[in-house]
């Protein structure tokens, strides 16, 4: 899409708005459809003023941006979401309502150019009647946050989950990475022909799991690759008895 696009930008600080409001007067071809400070000023703002696209920030009060971007994905012609955010741990519910991009606050100059380029291209893409990105079954990756950014996490490459309050640790290999999501949702989403769940705080590659053992008292544990264990809840042993080939 080579002509000019209009951007509603979304969130609930001041100064952010007026931030973005500045990076984007900066850009070519772009212009501000008006602003918003939560979630149902931002739907309303969208049917009256139909934006090609939205900088749309997640921690809000009331309707947070995942919310708002999953009432936009219901419209006969929703915008381009672009996520502005300072919390990295949201990525994997982001990409999941299919935002074109995930900036990190501060926003940099040339990050925001990137993120505009890229609604840019999807504005054309549908323009040219390509359809858009089918969505699979099941999760196939993960966005998490490095030093240098956001980095791409393959579901077949996460050996297990685990459940640290309100957050879920992905484990691949030696390292970890937060990211904020439910086990029950994660159970949901992942494809359950490589992944079981064992426990309430626990998800495991099936193949990852290479044994299983019964202790003194009877509780069944799953011995992983890495040398660790996990216990297996009683509400999954039909779970671990699968696994195993057993019933």
């Amino acid at each position: 899409m080579t002509g000019t696009i209009s951007f509603l930008i979304v969130d609930d600080e001041p100064l952010a708005v007026e931030r973005l409001e500045i990076l984007l007067g900066r850009q070519s071809g772009v212009t501000i459809a008006g602003s918003a400070n939560d979630g149902t000023a931002a739907l309303a703002l969208v049917e009256k003023a139909a934006p090609d696209a939205v900088l749309l920030d997640i921690a809000m009060p009331g309707m947070d941006g995942i919310d708002v971007a999953r009432a936009l994905g219901q419209s006969e012609r929703p915008p381009v979401v672009i996520f502005v955010t300072a919390f990295d741990t949201f990525a994997v519910a982001a990409f999941d309502v299919d935002a074109v991009d995930y900036v990190m606050k501060p926003v940099a100059a040339d990050r925001l150019a990137r993120a505009v380029e890229r609604a840019r291209d999807r504005l054309a893409s549908r323009a040219a009647g390509t359809p858009e990105p089918r969505q699979p079954a099941f999760l196939e990756e993960f966005w998490v946050s490095e030093a240098r950014g956001l980095v791409r996490l393959a579901a077949a490459e996460v050996d297990r989950i685990s459940a640290e309050r309100d957050y879920m640790r992905l484990h691949v290999g030696g390292r970890s990475w937060l990211i904020n999501h439910s086990m029950a949702r994660l159970e949901e989403e992942l494809d359950p022909k490589r992944f079981v769940r064992l426990h309430r705080s626990s998800i495991v590659r099936k193949d990852f799991v290479v044994g299983m053992r019964r202790d003194l008292s009877g509780r069944w544990h799953a011995r992983l690759a890495d040398g660790e264990e996990q216990k297996v809840g009683r509400l999954y042993l039909p779970n671990a008895r699968a696994l195993s080939g057993r019933r």
